[in-house]
């Protein structure tokens, strides 16, 4: 599914037209010099068709709207997808959860209690299909009949992990979304880097809140978390993270966690999720 325009935005990217989100939003975003560009858009149909992937673009009426203004390096401005776009419509009712691409045994068991609670409540859960939390993340929300959402670093012919191309099919069929900036594969390690930080701020744009599971300071260890972090401040969303007092204190696993605490990002508790239960009721 894909209209016409969309189609031809995905030519001119996919043929290296529009190189970035800000050429686009300085060059392209006129449709009316869009409709007099000549490119050989039809060239793609069929393999959009023979992979099942769909295109939204900002020019269709039901592209994902922005509960927030991010710069022109930052708007998306065309996605490839394969499921339920329509989970992109409120963000009231999504969550991103985010963590540690190697979690303890104990982080896993505390995640896992914490989805099932943002499920029983309906929530959708945002994450990145990255392996640890991510993955968690999406496994625990499908066993409980929830919808979730993969926002990807890779395009949709070459799912990253690998082993989550299984998961991200799951997702499909169990009316969840998976999604992507890119249609084209990275041509360096530097370009790999920059889509997955990308990737992270997609988290924060389409959730209302983010929610740090476990992760190391910068330099620690893996800590691609915090760019999420960063973006759902920039973009005014609300932040909480896992943490105990008690027994989470001086570990490097939850070295940014502590950080955030200290900076006065609040620890999700039951009550802060029955909040944001009936936060997101009184938006319907």
């Amino acid at each position: 599914m894909y209209s016409d325009i969309a189609l031809k935005i995905y030519a001119l990217t996919a043929a290296g037209e529009i190189k970035s989100r800000a050429i686009f939003w300085n060059e392209f975003a006129d449709r009316n010099y869009l409709d007099n560009i000549q490119a050989d858009h039809e060239h793609y149909v069929n393999e959009l068709k023979e992979k099942n992937i769909s295109l939204i673009c900002c020019f269709d009426d039901n592209f994902p709207k922005l509960m927030c203004q991010p710069k022109k390096s930052e708007k998306p401005y065309l996605f490839a997808y394969r499921g339920n776009i329509n989970l992109l419509n409120d963000i009231s009712n999504n969550i991103a959860v985010i963590g540690v691409l190697e979690p303890t045994d104990n982080i896993i068991d505390r995640e896992c209690k914490l989805i099932n609670k943002l499920a029983e409540s309906k929530f959708t859960i945002v994450s990145g299909l990255a392996k640890g939390c991510d993955t968690l993340a999406h496994k625990v929300c499908l066993q409980n009949n929830g919808n979730t959402i993969a926002i990807l670093p890779s395009t949709m012919n070459n799912i990253y992990p690998k082993e989550n191309s299984v998961l991200a099919e799951s997702i499909v069929n169990s009316n969840g979304l998976i999604l992507t900036e890119y249609i084209t594969e990275s041509k360096s390690k530097y370009e790999t880097i920059g889509r997955f930080i990308d990737r992270d701020r997609l988290q924060a744009m389409f959730a209302q809140s983010v929610v740090l599971v476990a992760s190391f300071r910068h330099g620690e260890g893996d800590s691609g978390s915090r760019h999420a972090m960063k973006k759902a401040k920039e973009y005014n969303r609300k932040s909480y993270v896992m943490f105990n007092d008690k027994t989470d204190k001086g570990l490097l696993v939850f070295g940014l966690n502590e950080l955030f605490v200290s900076e006065g990002v609040p620890v999700l508790t039951e009550k802060e999720i029955s909040d944001l239960n009936n936060e997101k009721l009184r938006s319907l």
